[in-house]
């Protein structure tokens, strides 16, 4: 069984420029979008993100959406807003 990087006990899983957060199994997972990066003291960092709540239920890709936002900030700000959702959202 492979271990994935966690944040406030779920999982994250990152794809390119996506990031997944939470378990599937469950009946919502955030999904990160990054946006735009810049550059910070010669590294790069993410600058804009779109944050989206999809319910894991739903088969239809287009109706799966439950919110979203996009954002101006970096990953740190991203996961929080994605923690507070899927907290609610799963606490229903």
């Amino acid at each position: 069984m492979s271990k994935f990087f966690t944040y406030k006990g779920y999982p994250l899983v990152r794809c390119g420029e996506q990031i997944y957060y939470g378990y599937m199994s469950d009946p919502y997972v955030i999904w990160i979008q990054i946006l735009a990066k810049k550059e910070v003291g010669g590294e790069q960092m993410v600058s804009k993100v779109r944050v989206v709540q999809l319910d894991t239920n739903e088969p239809n890709p287009m109706k799966a959406v439950v919110k979203n936002a996009e954002r101006e900030c970096g990953l740190y700000e991203a996961l929080d807003i994605a923690g507070v959702w899927l907290e609610k959202a799963l606490a229903n």
